[in-house]
């Protein structure tokens, strides 16, 4: 499939598919749309709920890896250690990787390295990426995920129904609420019904949040 390095509202560039007409981020800003649905309604949400000093991450389409860069950027700041998982089924090239410039953008050139490094780390392996953020990458296809109970948050990060609506199901969405401890929250920048009633379907407590830069609403849902 054709891929094509696209510039998004925010001056930040996003990886497009042509033949889908789907990208990996928002066209009107994918730094934008991963802080304000990932970071602030996510992470932040967690931190403040919780008051934890150590969380586990799941994301759900590791991508080109910024929601994992902007976290760790985000973790130091908190003073958080981070366990984080990311599940990809078909990886990013790291020649597209170097074609990225969200250390620019956002700023933080000087943490460049850690955001190659990221991707340069071997998969199916725990990486130790600084003294407080480990990163273990996946292969897989979500469907293939069996954990119970091990994260305090998920990032739901795959491509839309639009193109992929085997991933927004209620098979889907029960993987998910099994693989979250009590408490523990999933965010994502859909907020289709569809999506909402599987959430629910699941014993999800589903709430709808302003959405990012472009988008009207978001959905967040809380395994109780």
């Amino acid at each position: 499939m054709e891929r094509k390095i696209i510039k998004t509202g925010d001056g930040s560039v996003t990886i497009h598919l042509p033949e889908w007409n789907e990208q990996y981020h928002s066209k009107h800003g994918a730094i934008q749309e991963a802080r304000h649905v990932f970071l602030k309604m996510g992470l932040h949400k967690l931190a403040e709920d919780t008051g934890l000093s150590e969380i586990s991450i799941l994301e759900i389409g590791f991508g080109t890896g910024l929601n994992a860069f902007l976290t760790f950027l985000e973790a130091e700041k908190l003073k958080l250690q981070v366990n984080y998982r990311g599940v990809e089924a078909f990886p990013v090239q790291l020649e597209e990787v170097k074609k990225l410039n969200y250390a620019e953008v956002i700023p933080a050139l000087e943490k460049e390295p850690i955001f190659l490094k990221m991707h340069e780390e071997d998969w199916e392996k725990p990486n130790k990426i600084s003294s407080d953020f480990t990163l273990t990458k996946q292969q897989k296809d979500f469907k293939e995920i069996t954990d119970d109970a091990q994260y305090d948050l998920i990032y739901f990060d795959a491509f839309g129904a639009r193109v992929q609506p085997e991933l927004w199901t209620e098979e889907i969405f029960s993987i998910m609420y099994k693989a979250l401890r009590n408490n523990g929250i999933l965010v994502t920048y859909a907020a289709k019904g569809s999506v909402r009633r599987a959430m629910l379907a699941n014993g999800f407590q589903v709430e709808k949040l302003p959405g990012p830069p472009g988008k009207r609403e978001m959905l967040r849902a809380v395994k109780n």
